[in-house]
């Protein structure tokens, strides 16, 4: 019998916790992904509004914009808006200052100001997957606990077949 590796045995990835614990009212989803530090953020104005916000690794273009696509207002000036900040605060929590600056190709300074940083200007970038990958996060939410593995999670079998 081959001895098989602990990932193998198990069909559950490890979830790494936040660095500090934050509260999720204001941006309920933040995730380096795709090249981007990208999220949603809740509008300060109005309850049923959302912006997806994301700042671009390789440029560090800015873009916010309503999860149906409409520009924010505060990116008018051409500098980051305070959902962007919101964005870069909240990722400094969730996953660390030395990750997002490594994630996002700066410099690590002596402050935790992670937005006197970046030198970018705005750029178009995709809201309709972020949005998305928020939606099914929340969907999640709504399932009763269980222990048992939800069907489109389960990638791996818990146990790997044997190797002949």
């Amino acid at each position: 019998m081959i001895e098989t590796a602990a990932w193998e045995r198990r069909s559950a990835e490890p979830v790494v916790r936040p660095v500090r614990p934050r509260k999720l009212g204001k941006v309920p989803f933040v995730e380096l992904a795709d090249g981007r530090l990208q999220g949603v953020v809740s509008s300060g104005s109005d309850l049923a509004r959302v912006y997806v916000s994301s700042i671009s690794a390789a440029t560090h273009g800015f873009s916010c914009s309503t999860n149906n696509n409409r520009p924010c207002g505060g990116l008018s000036g051409g500098s980051p808006c305070k959902h962007l900040r919101a964005l870069a605060d909240e990722a400094v929590l969730q996953y660390g200052l030395d990750r997002v600056t490594r994630y996002l190709r700066v410099e690590a300074g002596d402050d935790d100001d992670l937005m006197s940083r970046l030198d970018g200007t705005r750029e178009a970038a995709p809201a309709a997957g972020v949005f998305s990958r928020f939606l099914r996060h929340l969907a999640y939410l709504e399932l009763p606990g269980s222990t048992a593995p939800i069907a489109e999670m389960h990638w791996f079998p818990a146990v790997s077949a044997e190797v002949r």
